[in-house]
């Protein structure tokens, strides 16, 4: 059974930071690219980040690039997300996820709903 649980959201204020982690377990860690995504109230997901296991290459969305960095501690089989000078419209759900795909620059969830985690609530304060 894929498990993903995402730890390390809260209330920072703007220009502030904070570490996301996305424990994994139940799965080849090896195997797939795992991917950052964020929701905000009545917007669409966006997905903000990924990373490919097997080879190490990552992407960062534009609207992050500079500010948020994604790495994985393949022992401990989780995946980061550190987010620096955060900004009011960081606030969002962010969630980890498996079997993510990057197609025309943007990052692709999968539809199946057992391969998101639970999501950690980050709220920046202007």
């Amino acid at each position: 059974e894929v498990k993903l649980v995402e730890t390390g959201g809260g209330l920072v204020q703007a220009g502030g930071s904070l570490r996301l982690s996305c424990a994994a377990s139940g799965f080849t860690f090896d195997d797939y690219a795992i991917g950052w995504f964020r929701q905000a109230p009545g917007k669409e997901r966006e997905g903000v980040s990924c990373i490919s296991i097997p080879d190490g290459t990552t992407y960062v969305a534009d609207s992050v690039k500079g500010r948020f960095t994604i790495s994985r501690d393949d022992y401990k089989k989780t995946v980061y997300l550190q987010m620096n000078s955060l900004k009011p419209e960081d606030t969002a759900i962010y969630y980890c996820a498996i079997h993510v795909t990057l197609v025309g620059g943007r990052i692709w969830g999968p539809r199946d709903d057992d391969y998101w985690g639970q999501g950690t609530q980050v709220t920046v304060s202007s």
